[in-house]
């Protein structure tokens, strides 16, 4: 890390540090000496409601937000031709404008906009608003102001918190669905895809405690499972107003013990279903008994929800658990404290969320898996008399969902890092899992492969020290915003804008993945060739700008193993996402493409090597300039003899790893190939350095 690296980040944490909550924490040196995740010996689970990531980090520098420089193109609709998720089409029906972007929330013009009106956030609806990854009509299907967001000058806590410690940039809810969905998959791995022992879940339905219940749950929670091992845990909550945010409740184990039926397990009640308030937790902490799981459910004032609760109120509920926490210094100091969302409610995030493919009519994957994707498919409601019609979202993938905020906050996250591997809630079992032994077979093959299990996010070696001072409060910002007399549902501008993001870096962690797409003209075809050698799956979404009405494809590309996809056309036109940054851009004729470009030597230290071959029987004349980062990346120009190959290698230390080149051949206008992301070197990095500015709003060039 440059001294000047290290200044700016410093400078960020010392900001965070105005909240005494976050200094405190902050403060506190990791305990232990093994140097390894056996030295956690608390890990706090804390899960709010509601809010996606663009709705509160669009605009934080260094995260991937509006500033993002590869956004997805969408189809065309009135009035957008070309442009990018940015411009969403409205339903111009009901009498708004016809196109829609990011707006603010600004509360210091109007402070009732902290509590904002909430939006749709089922299953059926954010399905169709996901619309298997196209995105083009979200404010149509959720209402105009599920794209506001907020400024970091509205949310100071959220923004000191991930400026302390770290912030996860591609942690996606679980399902496309709203909150008992994604808590359970928090709590048990599992909606029950399958539809085995009461699932799957596709509603907010079992959760609430019911006597005679004939239709609860039956799959094991991981409660369970670390009680059966041995290992404490227990939920902090107010049983009297949880707001029904504690799945365990619908779970046939919880609700006989509950109602302390013959053969029951008290011990199901007292550890998950009894009212311990947070002076309860910071009693336990200040007695050295607390336990080696905790989750905390927050009351609907304190959830983060709209309508009941706000950002400023889900701040001060967070402080007053951090100040639990760390009353105690010996235990804060070997304790990890998860805080995430359970889900987006409606509002925009602008990342196409990874997923198994998605399937035509006949049933036939619209892409491809190396990994099992056993329990990630809905099967559909079965027929009645009332509704014999099919249902119109069998065979949909449950999720990923869009992106939701995740903090990482313990001594061995600090530093105001961005962890950018791809998680869901299953990722926190996964830490879990990782730290106690105690496994959970609920989590399915494919969530295991492409979601990884937290350990990226911390440093338990060399942890980052960061300084500490006690500055203002969050309560009495709280205190207006639960003052308020309702919900604020903001005015939509009447053309759509340009949302920015400040331009900057922050440090950011090493990724497990090493991946490579490279391209073969077949007979008239083209051939995609997805490989993973690295050590996490990834998923490859495949947009075809000549048809971007068509289903994206989807390829899941396990660790160590390779796919190939297969387009029939002439002309072709592909933008190709994977996770941690990674994008290719391929358009052309395979009639007439006879230059083959592919990275070589890429997956070791910080350079970028490519090599190019000339498969033809004339010489060719090839340009590669940069995309970005121009200084450090200088153009190379090459003629290639009929089937010559050059390779080129670029140092990276300048750019922090990151790379981004644009590949054309004189003469050809119509072949194009642009390679950027980030070659891992095993250590600390920062983000991308050439991400922030306005949002890209128009389809970029070929």
């Amino acid at each position: 890390m440059s001294q000047l690296d290290r200044r700016g980040f410093l400078a960020a944490a010392g900001a965070a540090l105005s909240f005494p909550a976050i200094a405190r924490a902050a403060a506190i040196a990791p305990g232990g000496t093994s140097g390894t995740i056996n030295d956690v010996e608390h890990v706090v689970i804390l899960m709010q409601e509601n809010r996606s990531f663009d709705h509160y980090f669009g605009q934080m520098p260094g995260v991937r937000g509006f500033g993002d420089r590869f956004p997805i193109p969408v189809p065309d609709a009135p009035g957008r031709t070309g442009k990018t998720v940015w411009t969403q089409a409205n339903n111009t029906a009901k009498g708004g404008p016809p196109l829609i972007s990011p707006f603010a929330l600004n509360t210091s013009q109007d402070f009732a906009l902290m509590r904002v009106e909430g939006t749709p956030h089922g299953w059926g609806d954010a399905q169709v608003a996901w619309n298997e990854g196209r995105m083009a009509t979200w404010p149509a299907v959720k209402g105009e102001h599920a794209m506001g967001h907020f400024r970091p000058e509205d949310l100071p806590f959220q923004y000191a918190l991930a400026n302390a410690f770290t912030i996860c940039d591609a942690y996606h809810c679980s399902i496309q669905c709203g909150t008992n969905s994604n808590r359970l998959f928090l709590w048990t791995g599992t909606n029950d895809g399958l539809g085995r022992a009461g699932g799957p879940s596709i509603s907010n339905s079992h959760d609430h405690l019911v006597e005679n219940a004939t239709d609860s749950y039956t799959w094991k929670t991981y409660a369970e499972r670390l009680l059966d091992a041995g290992i404490s845990w227990k939920v902090y909550e107010d049983m009297a107003d949880n707001f029904t945010d504690n799945p365990l409740a619908g779970f046939k184990t919880f609700r006989d013990s509950y109602y302390k039926r013959p053969g029951s397990d008290p011990r199901l009640t007292a550890l998950g279903l009894s009212t311990q308030h947070l002076d309860v937790l910071k009693t336990d902490v200040l007695a050295g008994r607390l336990p080696k799981v905790s989750w905390i459910v927050s009351p609907a004032k304190d959830s983060e929800h709209p309508g009941p609760s706000s950002p400023a109120q889900g701040a001060d509920y967070t402080a007053r658990v951090l100040d639990a926490l760390t009353a105690n210094p010996d235990v804060w100091a070997r304790t990890v404290l998860f805080v995430m969302f359970d889900e987006n409610d409606g509002f925009f995030d602008h990342v196409p969320p990874p997923a198994p493919p998605s399937k035509d009519a006949s049933g036939a994957e619209l892409g491809g898996s190396t990994v099992d994707t056993t329990g990630e498919y809905y099967a559909g409601r079965a027929p009645t008399a009332a509704n014999p019609a099919p249902d119109p979202l069998a065979g949909r993938p449950y999720g990923l969902g869009p992106r939701v905020p995740m903090y990482v906050i313990s001594p061995w996250s600090r530093g105001g890092f961005v962890n950018s591997q791809v998680f869901d809630h299953t990722s926190v079992i996964r830490f879990l899992e990782k730290r106690f032994g105690v496994a959970e077979p609920n989590i399915s093959a494919w969530r295991r492969e492409v979601c990884g299990d937290l350990t990226s996010c911390f440093d338990f070696r060399r942890p980052f020290e960061a300084p500490a001072e006690r500055l203002p409060e969050t309560a009495a910002v709280a205190a207006r915003a639960g003052a308020l007399p309702g919900r604020k549902t903001p005015v939509t501008p009447p053309a759509p804008g340009v949302p920015i993001q400040a331009m900057s870096h922050r440090p950011s962690r090493p990724l497990p993945y090493v991946l490579t797409v490279t391209d073969r003209p077949e007979r008239g075809a083209v051939a995609l060739i997805f490989q993973n050698p690295g050590a996490a799956g990834a998923v490859f979404q495949v947009y075809d700008r000549r048809h971007l009405d068509c289903v994206p494809r989807r390829y899941t590309v396990g660790a160590g193993k390779s796919l190939t996809g297969m387009w029939d056309s002439g002309p072709y036109d592909f933008w190709v996402l994977g996770p941690g940054g990674f994008h290719r851009h391929f358009a052309g004729d395979p009639a007439s493409d006879i230059l083959a470009v592919a990275p070589s030597g890429m997956s070791r230290g910080r350079a970028f090597a490519l090599g190019l071959r000339n498969t033809g029987k004339t010489p060719l004349t090839v340009s590669v300039t940069p995309g970005a980062y121009e200084e450090a990346l200088k153009p190379w120009r090459v003629t290639l003899r009929p089937g010559a190959t050059q390779n080129h290698s670029w140092p990276l230390v300048d750019t922090r790893g990151w790379y981004d080149l644009i590949v054309r051949v004189e003469g050809d206008a119509r072949f194009y190939r642009r390679l950027a992301g980030r070659v891992e070197s095993g250590e600390n990095s920062t983000s991308d350095p050439a991400m922030g500015g306005p949002a890209v709003m128009d389809q970029p060039p070929r």
